[in-house]
């Protein structure tokens, strides 16, 4: 791709940001989600210092509200009717269950609500790039993802602890390889290529709540754990590599970008269409989403 329109979300920190700062210096032109204007600034600097004269748009939201995700699809599709890649990046490992003001789990609507309302409100700008690619970033933590139960997981609201929550957010990933696997068959022959990733370790602000976050990344670094640039470079390899444009629906590797199959239920495809019906369904009671 020559000058790609590419929309990350989660991008003001962590592998969004490396991935738009490589991105950048490629010659794209950067569509990013942020929800504060001071981490905005700051990452449309760092990237500037590299790339002065790299095409920045921001488009501000709160990706835990389904009415900033909408508002910020269509403000984005009418500004650009066409995209080349949106990556899904932005995540959320909440350790305390937080009730959205629209009746979701915190955790739940960013990490898998977001990613879905997001990539159907972008549809026809990807559809209009001929050639559009998807990448939503999942983790092997789906393999931890507890009892599996649709659609009551999507909108269960109940307190959880500490451990609890591992179980959660693996859901909330094995939700976005099922979404990825759906929505290449509903999508098919759109042009456009959805694949899912499992960026790997990655030391970054994934778990800022933690108390002690800030003392693990510093050792962490030290000991060169967790490097994050690998998980940042397989994203640009989905995003670019001719390997992976024609093929959609899988879920692939960090590192080796071999396709991995993921823990039942994510590749029962009776499920996935279930999760897809159910999802919609509950967007469109709320007033989110028209099919």
């Amino acid at each position: 791709m020559a000058n790609p329109i590419i929309v990350i979300t989660g991008a003001t920190s962590g592998l969004g940001q490396l991935v738009a700062c490589e991105m950048a210096n490629r010659g794209a032109h950067l569509i990013l989600t942020a929800r504060s204007k001071s981490r905005a600034e700051a990452t449309e600097n760092r990237i500037k210092e590299r790339m002065p004269s790299a095409p920045i748009n921001f488009f501000f939201g709160d990706l835990s509200l389904m009415k900033d995700v909408k508002r910020i699809g269509q403000e984005i599709s009418e500004k650009f009717p066409k995209i080349d890649v949106l990556l899904n990046n932005a995540g959320l490992h909440a350790f305390e269950q937080r009730i959205t003001s629209e009746g979701f789990a915190e955790m739940m609507a960013v990490n898998y609500f977001a990613p879905w309302l997001l990539t159907h409100s972008l549809r026809h700008s990807l559809q209009k790039a001929g050639s559009a690619t998807i990448v939503n970033v999942a983790s092997e933590a789906s393999r931890r993802h507890g009892k599996f139960q649709i659609p009551a997981d999507l909108l269960d609201t109940a307190p959880f602890t500490y451990r609890g929550s591992s179980e959660l957010y693996g859901k909330t990933k094995l939700l976005n390889i099922m979404f990825t696997a759906e929505l290449a068959r509903q999508w098919g022959g759109t042009g456009i290529s959805v694949h899912a990733l499992n960026p790997g370790f990655n030391v970054t602000g994934l778990g800022r709540e933690l108390w002690f976050a800030s003392l693990l990344e510093r050792l962490l670094n030290f000991f060169r754990i967790g490097d994050p640039r690998r998980g940042a470079d397989s994203m640009i390899r989905l995003m670019t590599d001719s390997k992976y444009q024609g093929v959609t629906g899988g879920y692939y590797n960090v590192g080796s970008g071999d396709l991995i199959v993921p823990i039942n239920p994510g590749g029962d495809k009776a499920m996935q269409r279930l999760l897809w019906n159910e999802t919609s369904a509950i967007l469109r009671e709320k007033g989110f989403f028209e099919s």
